[in-house]
């Protein structure tokens, strides 16, 4: 046995841990639990995301028999999925080459009962694949907007079939951050029909093709709705904010704060030919089904730039921009579990966890010394190296400490003392049976060794499954787990089997005090 080589591994590891975690209060990172902070849960209405898809169909398949001078007198959405075109029933040519188009959309023809009228929904495994893909999407949404809010060791997570799990240590303006991650942030441009009179909006009877929306007057001191007024709107969106690149806060002529935006190159030829084709009438900015503005279209805009304005404070700016550059959530999502964490709390939590754990690592010493004598200073200093790799590998991979973590240091060392009453048991057996120091030793880690791996495997095999379909705290108990069960195999039959070795070679004794 080269015991150099071992003292060396020791030492190496146990450096690299040292180095690791300290300073400790600066390196282990605290959990929503132990730091405070938010806990939210997030319920995506998906049936929103394919109402939107068919609006979205009905946009495409009116361009579309525009763009083939197909002639029909409407297309329309037929609820809740299904959309209808109205065709002339007589003309089969153009019956067929609708049903063509539709079925190029992905849309399954239906028997309307009417001859003028064809109908088309999504199929059922459409309609299933685009509710999973709005919860998919809204969570990579908030946590773009998350990441670029600034919250570190901030948790999201799917959970269910439509929520979204998130946790959000040491925020300390929870209004602000419900916000920013529960704004939808749809961006729309709609042009502005002049037809309608001020007494059909007082009356609310526009055309069809027409829908209301309303602006509201902001004080920008109190951020109350002063008033609302009403927009006529041609329900054709003219363009979106899926063509989005950048987004950003400056100042006007009055020094004011307001959004700007910029398109990318496809979204900027499209913003290039709407100004264009509309010089002289009103473009309508919506965000989230309210005009923020409606600029006058003075003449063509190149560039695909643009700005939004209304009364922002400087927070509300950055906010805006901030969800417009992560993008807008697929869906409407509502808060469904809106929990905080004080930091007291976390104090309090902390304060527990630490004196459990040091009362717990001193009665395992003591007990140790007690039953085992000099051979238990042996276990307690692998106690004492199990605890220092585990705080250590802690810090170096960036794991975050929950109070379930805690608890799972505690149940480490717990299984680390098994490991090494298991190993003290049968070395006993084997000096009652009149074995050399030496041999007993050998006999005893050696047959030890299996049940000592069978043991810790099993329990590593639960900690990955914890890990793996747990929430923060759970995943938090199942890392510090996992990590502690490789230490204590390590410092149990690596680490005290080195020094126990080191002295009997040394000294060649005929009893040991075990």
């Amino acid at each position: 046995m080269n015991l150099k080589f071992r003292w060396a591994v020791i030492i190496v590891i146990l450096g690299v841990a040292l180095f690791g975690m300290l300073p400790l209060n600066e390196k282990v990172r605290l959990g929503l639990d132990l730091q405070g902070g938010m806990h939210v849960v997030l319920g995506v209405d998906t049936e929103k995301a394919v109402e939107a898809r068919v609006d979205s169909m009905i946009y495409q398949l009116r361009r579309e028999l525009q763009r083939e001078e197909l002639t029909f007198s409407y297309v329309q959405k037929t609820p809740p999925y299904a959309l209808s075109v109205g065709i002339d029933g007589a003309n089969a040519d153009i019956s067929r080459q609708v049903n063509d188009i539709a079925t190029n959309f992905g849309l399954d023809s239906i028997n309307s009962g009417d001859a003028n009228v064809l109908s088309f929904q999504l199929s059922d495994a459409e309609i299933e694949q685009l509710r999973q893909n709005a919860v998919n999407q809204a969570l990579e949404v908030i946590r773009n907007r998350v990441d670029q809010f600034g919250v570190a060791e901030a948790m999201l997570q799917r959970q269910g079939r439509n929520q979204i799990l998130v946790q959000l240590p040491g925020i300390t303006d929870p209004d602000r951050a419900i916000s920013l991650i529960g704004q939808t942030a749809q961006l729309k441009f709609h042009m502005v029909n002049p037809s309608v009179s001020q007494a059909q909006l007082d009356a609310g009877t526009v055309p069809y093709d027409t829908i209301i929306m309303y602006g509201k007057d902001v004080d920008p001191a109190t951020g109350k709705v002063i008033a609302t007024h009403p927009y006529p709107l041609m329900r054709e969106v003219s363009l979106t904010g899926d063509s989005l690149l950048d987004a950003g806060v400056q100042y006007n002529e009055y020094n004011e704060p307001v959004v700007w935006f910029r398109f990318d190159p496809a979204g900027a030829r499209i913003f290039s030919d709407l100004t264009a084709n509309n010089v002289g009438r009103q473009l309508a900015i919506v965000l989230d089904d309210t005009v923020y503005s409606a600029p006058n279209i003075n003449e063509r805009i190149p560039g695909g730039e643009g700005s939004i304005s209304g009364n922002f404070t400087q927070e509300d700016a950055n906010d805006l921009a901030i969800v417009l550059r992560a993008g807008s959530l697929p869906a409407p999502v509502e808060i469904l579990e809106n929990r905080t964490v004080g930091a007291s709390l976390g104090a309090d939590s902390i304060n527990s966890g630490v004196k459990a754990c040091v009362i717990g690592l001193v009665l395992i010493m003591i007990v140790m010394l007690i039953y085992y004598k000099l051979s238990g200073i042996v276990a307690n200093i692998g106690l004492v190296a199990n605890f220092v790799i585990l705080l250590g590998v802690l810090c170096l991979v960036g794991a975050t400490l929950t109070l379930p973590g805690i608890a799972g240091i505690i149940l480490t060392l717990g299984m680390a003392v098994d490991a090494n009453i298991l190993i003290f048991e049968r070395i006993r057996e084997e000096l009652r049976n009149k074995r050399t120091v030496m041999n007993a030793f050998e006999i005893g880690y050696q047959k030890a060794f299996a049940t000592i791996v069978d043991a810790n495997i099993t329990t590593l095999i639960a900690a990955i499954v914890l890990y793996q379909f747990g929430t923060g705290p759970v995943k938090g108990f199942a890392v510090t787990l996992s990590i502690g069960l490789i230490a204590s195999m390590f410092t149990a039959v690596y680490v005290t089997k080195t020094i126990f070795m080191t002295f009997i070679v040394r000294k060649d004794p005929e009893k040991i005090s075990i």
